[in-house]
């Protein structure tokens, strides 16, 4: 899950994220990882529309989010 994180702020990629909040409620997040720390990861929420921290060991899920281009024709 680090990794993936990790090459998320290499590549500059946003990612869904399946999330467990302290009190139990699961929710979907798009993020954009800023940071990666031990134990936790700074990301911009676009649920929430701020900067978030959240914990490494309450990520369920993360996919990248891959854009397709559009053809015009």
């Amino acid at each position: 899950m680090r990794n993936q994180l990790m090459k998320s702020v290499e590549y500059s990629q946003s990612l869904d994220m399946m999330y467990m909040a302290k009190d139990g409620s699961i929710s979907k997040r798009r993020i954009k990882v800023i940071q990666v720390g031990d134990n936790s990861f700074r990301a911009y929420c676009f649920l929430r529309k701020s900067r978030r921290t959240f914990i490494i060991d309450n990520v369920l899920a993360l996919v990248p989010v891959i854009r397709k281009e559009s053809m015009v024709i």
